[in-house]
């Protein structure tokens, strides 16, 4: 017994023992880790100093030190950034839904402005601006070198000045010019109407607005509709939406899920995770859903679609979408200033990353491009084949009543209206038609 004991002892011994030479070298390499950011800190100083007093011209200091901590934070990805006064001011106009501006959501890739998605409604989506845009000058001005700030900076003006900004667009063998007049953009989160015998909500961003906009918007358009029951499916177009608020994209995808996670986020320590459940009751009834999304749809719009499809709530049409996989957090600082800053990535309910791989969808759907080219006949009797009904003399049809020949006549109206969608967006079309489908494949109601 005593053996053991001082067996047991000598092992704890030797655990201490062990313990502290492994501990040693790890606080030294802690303290030259301290030591090596102080240099760095005092090396950040002994330029700045240098610049105040040697540089050519005479600088401004507090622009000075904005640029570093800008230049810090944007080295990290290109959705960290520091909000000066005015900046941070700025956004917080744009969630409550009025700016002024061109009405483009951006990013910035291989040094140049990429265009997200131009938000509906405004001078860049009337200009023909497309998501997928690369803007290479502004005014004639180079945007190569510039930080996504400073582009954006040269982009503003006042409110009905023109701008020329310079487009590379796939598929264009040349760059071209593009005139906008800037504006007063006022975001309206969501337009609605009903197409044939389906509900269309269009969700163009994700703000403070968003969620009473859809509400109200769904309950007008059942009422226009004649009642739920009348309503064969709900489609939610999120082709272009650039994203906006998480909470608004959670309260979005918890109108149409009864239980189950929306989406959970992970930061760098575990404890910082955050998961996000839905709550009992769908504004719709369960009724289906088709779900538009492109490369214009980004963050919050991807949360959504993410969400809806891992659930099977919805059939996910169009193309592949952005693939902004992140969460930032706005953290205010002194002066008024703001950081905006990556703190994690989220998860769609099934655990899957969309970071750089976008929302892939169920059913791939790409939107023809409309040739202004092609000649448009306009012979009116070319476009319909001649049928019984048009020769003089033919017998009438004598096994329907006159209110089922009116059905029918409807009804070949409701199709024609949809034939004449597919020309106008043809994404749209074919989301209404598979809604229409799978009405036709449900059971008869008992």
């Amino acid at each position: 017994m005593r053996k053991f004991v001082m067996a047991a002892i000598g092992g704890t011994l030797a655990g201490i023992i062990a313990t502290t030479q492994v501990a040693g070298p790890l606080l030294a390499q802690e303290g030259r880790k301290s030591s090596n950011v102080y240099e760095q800190l005092d090396l950040f100083g002994d330029i700045f100093e240098r610049i105040r007093a040697q540089y050519v011209e005479e600088v401004d200091e507090g622009e000075l030190i904005e640029a570093a901590i800008n230049g810090m934070l944007t080295s990290l990805d290109p959705h960290s950034s520091y909000l000066s006064p005015d900046d941070a001011a700025d956004m917080r106009v744009q969630t409550r839904g009025e700016f002024g501006g061109l009405g483009i959501e951006v990013t910035q890739e291989e040094g140049f402005v990429k265009v997200v998605s131009p938000i509906d409604g405004t001078p860049a989506a009337a200009a023909g601006i497309e998501s997928g845009d690369f803007i290479t000058h502004v005014d004639g001005e180079s945007v190569l070198g510039l930080n996504l700030d400073e582009a954006v900076e040269l982009m503003r003006g006042p409110v009905g000045s023109e701008i020329i900004i310079t487009i590379v667009r796939e598929g264009e063998a040349e760059p071209f010019d593009v005139s906008i007049i800037r504006d007063t953009i006022t975001l309206t989160a969501v337009r609605s109407r009903v197409q044939g015998d389906s509900v269309v909500l269009r969700i163009a961003t994700f703000n403070d607005q968003t969620m009473p906009n859809l509400e109200s918007s769904l309950a007008k358009e059942i009422e226009t509709a004649g009642g739920i029951d009348k309503v064969n499916g709900i489609v939610l177009d999120l082709r272009n939406n650039p994203g906006g608020l998480l909470t608004q994209a959670i309260r979005v995808s918890d109108a149409f899920l009864e239980k189950g996670e929306i989406v959970s986020t992970r930061g760098r320590q575990p404890e910082d995770g955050e998961r996000y459940n839905a709550t009992p009751g769908d504004l719709t009834g369960g009724k289906p859903i088709v779900v538009l999304i492109n490369g214009g749809s980004a963050s919050a719009s991807e949360i959504v679609a993410g969400a809806l499809q891992d659930h099977r709530r919805a059939i996910v049409v169009g193309t592949k979408s952005f693939g902004k996989g992140s969460v930032q957090t706005v953290m205010p600082l002194r002066g008024d200033g703001a950081m905006r800053l990556t703190t994690a990535r989220y998860y769609t309910p099934s655990g899957r990353s969309i970071q750089a791989l976008g929302v892939s969808p169920d059913i791939v759907v790409e939107q023809p491009r409309r040739d202004p080219n092609a000649e448009e006949d306009e012979d009116e009797t070319t476009r319909r084949s001649r049928s019984e009904a048009d020769l003089r003399g033919r017998l009438d049809n004598d096994s329907l009543t006159e209110d089922e020949v009116r059905q029918i006549e409807e009804d070949r109206a409701k199709a024609e209206a949809a034939a004449e969608l597919r020309e106008e967006d043809y994404q749209l079309a074919y989301a209404i038609d598979i809604l229409k489908g799978l009405t036709a494949l449900a059971p008869p109601a008992e």
